[in-house]
């Protein structure tokens, strides 16, 4: 029968021949160790997993759910000394082979939210389906004999300096992915860089094994990045290729025609000359026939289209966002029509929402060119990079920006005509007048949104109400133009940035993904964690891990809003969570804080407050005073709230098993996070002080009982 003593038997000697079995074996120094390898392995599946395998772009924070279930599972199984599991460099391989095989073209129906570039034919094949759940296990299998050894280790140091230690490396990982995206290093650097900690916690006899297994996966992973011809570009979004696009009659001989650039396997857009772009590119241009737009705003710009069609349009200035740095880095070195060669553009790399914010200038056109992402902001969030971009407050604040004569034009593939009127809708009632459209048919379905003065001022009898016709067959034409009446929609919102989804609900097609969720973690429970482990089920750790994953993602929602939805900004706040996380360790570890119900009505007091102030009332104009507002607001709450958990972890008698139920209650709050579809960011507040109200209960009752009866609570 399994140890479930509080502390059990060390694994590995304290002291004297551990030096000669271990590379490294301070126990402190292996806590970092495999902290770092932990977080760093799971920025790198949430990076590098829907690189090849595009669906899951948009479930990535499925790839973080299986992270912390492994994890905690691994912590568990630390308690089973005679359980038998596969090393991590084999189900590193097993994962890789996954990977591999399941390239191909994913299909997903859903009538109730839209997905680009995955296919949304009906008729999905079952294959489609399996392959979430497939890749769910194998990442959750292959964090498990990853975080083991964390279980060990929180049996030989003491409960908060162990989670000081953990949260050092949990730092550090978070610092070299950041460089990583910084410099746009490929996978083989990122592997290079998980094999350097695993070589070190490794036993010394062990390292030849360990070293060609590792190899064995790099090389594998290499014979991936080769399968094709083109070289891969890796910004921190993408990862990005190019392929020479075929030439249409008109352009037959040219060698420069240009390129086709793919995103994570997906065409996304194409760099060739501005003449043969499609149709509704132009339409903005050609509905003021003889007149001009004396300055730009693109917003999306990516590899230079726009740009190209606006100055051929004479177009004299044009300031170009792109929240891309390689996507614009390659239009600039391999479009056609050299585009950012040109004296009167500004380039700026950034989110467009932030962009619209910053500085006063005017423009006569505002366009949102083609914004359509093809994956999340982050693991944490169903948020796309654009969904703070195609908001209602975000058209106000670009409707801020026009000039007297200004137009404000959204063009796309937007495929669907609940989409198109639900972004007309949106339009026509922040200018007060029916939009003027014009929708294509044939080879997609796409359409062009113009309003502001220049519509509004156009020669009456010009457009009519509108009106559409039939079309077959292939390529795009007009099927339908004027003024489009605007009906009862769900706008999306700052508050609820779903643009993608017809109406506020909770699609079956999360459900199914969170019963699948449920049910491996049910069968991985009963299968690696030692039996008596539910009676010793910590629920007032696991509380605590459950409202603050939802009171992390409220933090990373709010920066995103505030700031943009820019790696750089994920990047930060990650890093200032963390950082806020060591500090309530150290004040944990300076002042033994007693009265602990004080800080719970303090951060009952941060969460109610953040609960009343709607996202627009953090818009302030100064970018400083912003950033100390929300600064504040944020990180006051995340603060105080692990200043509780830290005090907790401080006192717990039985640190492994208080760790896996605070990493599964995280697990349980990013699941909840769907929830935001139905209610918005901030009322997800509501269960955050819920779980919190649950833990102090636990706690109180925990404090005013005999410390014997509330052994089994860990």
């Amino acid at each position: 029968m399994e140890d479930l003593s509080p502390n059990p038997r060390p694994a590995m000697p304290p002291s004297g021949g551990a030096h000669e079995r271990w590379i490294v074996a301070d126990p402190r120094a292996r806590i970092v160790l495999v902290s770092f390898s932990l977080l760093f392995f799971e920025l790198l599946c949430i990076r590098w997993i829907p690189a090849y395998v595009r669906f899951l772009s948009f479930f990535t924070n499925f790839i973080l759910l299986a992270s912390f279930l492994g994890m905690g599972l691994g912590i568990l199984a630390a308690r089973r000394p005679r359980l038998w599991l596969p090393p991590f460099p084999v189900l590193l391989l097993l994962l890789t082979v996954a990977t591999a095989l399941n390239k191909f073209d994913l299909r997903v129906y859903s009538t109730t939210v839209l997905y680009y570039g995955v296919g949304d034919a009906a008729g999905v094949p079952l294959r489609s389906y399996l392959v979430v759940p497939l890749l769910f296990g194998l990442v959750a299998a292959a964090f498990v004999p990853l975080a083991r050894p964390l279980g060990l280790l929180l049996a030989q140091v003491k409960p908060l300096s162990a989670y000081a230690f953990d949260i050092l490396g949990s730092l550090a990982g978070t610092a070299a992915f950041f460089l990583i995206a910084l410099f746009s290093l490929p996978p083989v650097v990122w592997f290079a860089a998980l094999a350097v900690p695993l070589l070190l916690l490794a036993q010394r006899r062990l390292i030849p094994v360990l070293g060609t297994a590792l190899a064995v996966g790099a090389s594998i992973a290499v014979v991936i990045a080769l399968q094709t011809a083109q070289p891969a570009y890796w910004s921190p979004y993408y990862k990005i290729q190019l392929h020479a696009a075929e030439p249409s009659p008109s352009w037959l001989g040219l060698s420069d025609y240009g390129y086709i650039l793919d995103v994570n396997n997906a065409g996304h857009q194409s760099m060739i000359p501005w003449q043969e772009k499609e149709p509704f590119y132009h339409r903005a241009y050609e509905i003021r026939p003889g007149e001009r737009f004396r300055n730009a705003l693109i917003l999306g710009a990516g590899s230079g289209s726009d740009v190209a069609i606006a100055l051929a349009n004479e177009v004299k200035s044009v300031t170009a966002v792109e929240i891309d740095p390689v996507i614009q880095a390659l239009g600039a070195r391999f479009h056609p029509d050299r585009p950012y060669d040109n004296a009167g553009v500004r380039v700026v790399i950034d989110d467009g929402r932030a962009a619209l914010r910053r500085g006063e200038e005017k423009y006569d056109l505002i366009i949102f060119a083609l914004t359509d992402s093809l994956t999340l902001t982050s693991g944490l969030t169903s948020l796309r990079l654009e969904s703070f971009l195609l908001t209602q407050d975000a058209i106000v604040a670009a409707r801020a920006r026009l000039s007297e004569r200004g137009a404000l034009v959204l063009y796309n593939y937007y495929r669907e005509p609940w989409l198109v009127s639900k972004l007309a809708t949106m339009v026509g009632d922040v200018f007060g007048q029916d939009p003027l459209v014009s929708t294509y048919g044939g080879w997609g379905r796409a359409a062009v949104i113009m309003a502001g003065p220049a519509v509004a001022t156009l020669k009456p009898g010009a457009f009519g109400p509108y009106r559409e016709t039939t079309f077959q067959g292939r390529g795009l034409r007009v099927i339908g133009e004027g003024y489009y009446p605007r009906g009862a929609i769900s706008p999306a919102t700052d508050d609820w940035p779903f643009l993608y989804l017809r109406q506020r609900t909770f699609p079956l097609l999360y459900v199914a993904g969170l019963a699948m969720v449920c049910v491996i973690t049910l069968a991985g429970f009963l299968g690696l964690a030692p039996r008596g482990t539910l009676r010793r089920f910590d629920l007032h750790m696991f509380f605590l891990g459950v409202a603050f994953a939802l009171l992390e993602v409220k933090s990373l929602i709010t920066f995103a809003l505030l700031f943009g939805s820019t790696w750089l900004v994920n990047s930060l706040v990650f890093f200032a969570i963390l950082s806020s996380v060591m500090l309530a360790v150290l004040v944990n570890r300076r002042f033994r804080i007693k009265r602990i119900g004080i800080f719970y009505v303090l951060l009952f007091g941060l969460l109610a407050l953040n609960l009343t102030l709607k996202p627009e009332t953090l818009l302030l104009g100064s970018d400083v005073l912003r950033y100390v507002v929300a600064s504040a607001l944020s990180f006051a709450p995340v603060f105080v709230a692990n200043l509780i958990f830290s005090n907790s972890f401080r006192d717990t008698e039985a640190a492994d098993i208080g760790f896996a139920s605070n990493l599964l209650g995280i697990m349980v709050g990013g699941m909840l996070e769907y929830f935001s579809m139905l209610v918005g960011y901030r009322l997800l507040l509501v269960p955050v002080m819920a779980f919190y109200a649950l833990a102090l209960v636990l706690h109180s009752r925990r404090a005013s009982a005999p410390a014997q009866a509330w052994a089994v609570a860990g």
